[in-house]
């Protein structure tokens, strides 16, 4: 059986990725208690029909002290042969501030001692045993509910494929950087087609960018030295049984440089890994 389990600070889009999970023709539960993980597959097999793919959202409404055993409780699953992956959905404080504050929803922590901000950071703390289990971590920060459906759809409900898979995306530093990102590699030092007054309008995914960059030595050679660390490196993160890798570019305002980049390395690997994605975050695709 797989079992997908998905967890993540609340408002990051917990319930938007596990609906999505569901229309696909996964059996979900919402709000499973952690300590009710390592009775499902008991659970299960009572029944004639046992799911062959699930999905369970579990959230910081835990007795005390439950998720610090979660761990334990993702070993003794995947002892009984269940694939297990664990899903870490998350969203920069300020944006959760200011979900909760538009959609006056209480924070499940808050009350009349805990301010929304003290219970959003007393939150992380509680669920840092879970994000140190993720497989994919995934930043919502800049996504709408439609570009986070999409992603979930991308990497649970295409076809079963092998491999790590590997997410190349492109950023604007201004913006601040990708807090989900294992690599980030800082392309501000190449040539900024911002700068010639024609290309300013266009992005690194036109053609009068793509001109303006790829014959370029430096660029050629950023593409060829970042190439040359994946594909060095990658070996052994999946040795170390990742599943996952998020790979970020960034440049100034993550319109031209880091989207050519991106594209570039991109392209390269598609032909090289099975599991490759691109996103680019300043774009809102």
């Amino acid at each position: 059986m797989k079992l997908i389990i998905i967890s993540g600070r609340s408002g990051s889009g917990k319930s938007s990725a596990l609906h999505t999970l569901e229309d696909e023709g996964f059996y979900c539960v919402d709000n499973l208690p952690a300590s009710m993980l390592s009775q499902l597959p008991d659970t299960l097999k009572g029944h004639h029909s046992e799911p062959p793919k699930m999905a369970v959202s579990i959230d910081v409404r835990n007795l005390p002290g439950a998720l610090d055993n979660f761990p334990e409780l993702l070993t003794s699953l995947k002892s009984k042969g269940i694939d297990c992956q664990v899903l870490y959905l998350d969203t920069d404080s300020e944006k959760l501030v200011s979900r909760y504050s538009s959609t006056r929803r209480k924070h499940p922590l808050s009350d009349d001692q805990i301010s929304l901000r003290e219970a959003i950071e007393i939150e992380k703390k509680l669920l840092k045993p879970v994000l140190i289990e993720a497989d994919l971590k995934i930043d919502t920060t800049p996504l709408s509910v439609h570009q986070i459906r999409d992603l979930i759809k991308q990497e649970y409900c295409g076809d079963e494929k092998t491999g790590m898979a590997v997410l190349f995306q492109s950023f604007g530093f201004k913006n601040g950087t990708p807090s989900d990102a294992d690599f980030i590699f800082d392309v501000r030092c190449l040539p900024n087609p911002f700068w010639v007054e024609s290309l300013r309008i266009h992005t690194g995914l036109e053609e009068p960018v793509i001109d303006f960059l790829k014959d370029d030595p430096a660029v050629t050679e950023m593409v060829s030295d970042i190439s040359a660390f994946i594909e060095k490196w990658l070996p052994r993160f999946e040795s170390a049984q990742r599943s996952y890798m998020t790979i970020a570019i960034g440049c100034t305002g993550g319109q031209h440089r880091s989207v050519y980049i991106c594209k570039t390395l991109g392209e390269l690997f598609t032909s090289k890994l099975e599991r490759v994605q691109v996103r680019h975050r300043e774009l809102h695709e």
